[in-house]
């Protein structure tokens, strides 16, 4: 690549998309993605590029994105400030991503991946596999075409750089991030066999084991939801405090060891999150040290206490407390020590003077490291998995839901016979009226 074609981002990812479509594999290795074998036997159907897997093996959909890399060769040598030329590139861009998630999502390993796509168009040929380095090149062409068409239009005051890292930022969002989580939705309102039932989706959601408050009547446990709802704020308020406290010994008192305050404070965060529940395992479990010290010492018997609600709140104050900290050490930093001073002055106690001055304003930063906290306890997973016993939380039970033994991404109440008429007064209730556990002999 010279470095006059460095200099122009539309010949680059011209260029790009180009090299992708003609010379490159369009599909998947099976030998494996940096696998180099694929030179030996290039260009037979299984590693041929989109030029010859579209003329010569039959798979035509593959056409349309000469479309996307043809017009842009019309604007190459225009001024970067023509709004017409950004238009081109815009639609040359969006067509090209479009056509990627269209062709991609219709046709599977064996054609179409719908029936109703294969009474429409008929079968085709062949079908197609995952996409290789070429499909992936003309993606990302694709991606960066649109995003300088926008810079061209002024978007970002015309600056490709900055519209091409925020359209990748986007982009990188949607695809490792939203499209997991909506395919699991999805997969929420299918059968077993694949089928689209929105029925089945409202049943999962309001799932007895989730949403059930039998704990509060000493029935049993409470729904996955409430127990990791009650932990997370029990969690987000204790962080929130003792980071506050921690950031008034060290910002307004005369505390001397705040260089050790500091360096405690940042050793959580630097660990594994599972390292501080290993530790209080190892500390405060049935065989730990201090239970048995204190079965020696005092003779109180060991106990499982620290395996549940109790175990994982501590570990989780004392593995986000540093995070609090951290936030509102600054916030606190931040307050004028002369407005308390003007306070006491004018003879207002200290406490009066935290209510009605220092507090109003820590009240943003502590609605910050609150949220922190509350979220981190959500999405914590190592420490649940570790001390949470028979406590559930959400983050362990997607888990198992997704990747573990019950294989059940859509959170499914049991496997369900769509073949036969439901009657959905079986599914919320059995026979003598308790919470809904399916029977499937009585549906």
């Amino acid at each position: 690549m010279t470095p006059a074609l460095a200099r122009q981002p539309l010949s680059l990812w011209l260029a790009v998309g180009w090299i992708g479509f003609i010379l490159l594999p369009w599909y998947v290795l099976e030998e494996g993605f940096w696998s180099t074998s694929w030179l030996t036997s290039y260009p037979d159907a299984a590693v041929a590029p989109a030029i010859l897997q579209a003329s010569q093996y039959g798979r035509f959909w593959l056409w349309p994105f000469l479309l996307v890399l043809i017009p842009p060769l019309f604007v190459l040598g225009r001024p970067r400030n023509e709004a017409r030329a950004g238009k081109v590139l815009v639609a040359s861009g969006a067509f090209g991503i479009a056509w990627i998630l269209v062709q991609g999502f219709a046709i599977g390993l064996r054609g179409w991946n719908a029936t109703w796509l294969t009474d429409l168009f008929g079968s085709l040929p062949s079908g197609q596999q995952g996409i290789g380095y070429g499909a992936l090149l003309v993606a990302i062409s694709c991606l960066f075409l649109f995003t300088t068409g926008l810079a061209r239009q002024g978007i970002m005051r015309g600056d490709s750089f900055v519209t091409g890292a925020i359209g990748f930022v986007i982009a990188s969002i949607l695809l490792f991030v939203f499209f997991p989580v909506t395919k699991v939705l999805l997969g929420a309102a299918q059968t077993t066999a694949g089928e689209f039932a929105p029925t089945l989706f409202f049943i999962r959601l309001v799932s007895s084991d989730i949403w059930n408050l039998n704990c509060l009547a000493d029935k049993g446990h409470c729904g996955v939801l409430w127990t990791s709802f009650s932990l997370a704020v029990s969690c987000g308020l204790l962080t929130t405090l003792l980071g506050l406290a921690f950031a008034l010994l060290a910002q307004r008192t005369n505390f001397p060891a705040k260089a050790l305050l500091r360096l405690l404070t940042v050793l959580p965060i630097i660990t594994p999150p599972f390292v501080i529940g290993l530790g209080i395992i190892l500390l405060l479990g049935r065989n730990g040290m201090v239970t048995l010290l204190l079965n020696q010492w005092f003779g109180i018997p060991p106990t499982r206490w620290i395996y549940g609600f109790s175990g994982l709140l501590l570990v989780q104050v004392l593995a986000f407390t540093p995070i609090a900290f951290l936030l509102l050490t600054g916030v606190v930093q931040g307050i004028s020590p002369s407005m308390e001073e003007a306070a006491q002055t004018l003879r207002a106690s200290r406490w009066r003077t935290f209510i009605t001055v220092t507090w109003p304003l820590l009240r943003p930063g502590l609605a910050n490291a609150f949220l922190i906290g509350f979220v981190e306890s959500l999405a914590d997973f190592g420490n649940p998995l570790v001390l949470g016993g028979n406590f559930e939380v959400l983050a362990t039970q997607i888990f198992y839901a997704v990747v573990g033994s019950q294989n059940d991404p859509g959170r499914v109440l049991r496997l369900i016979n769509y073949s036969s008429h439901i009657d959905f007064k079986c599914l919320f209730c059995n026979a003598d009226g308790s919470d809904v556990q399916v029977a499937y002999d009585s549906c």
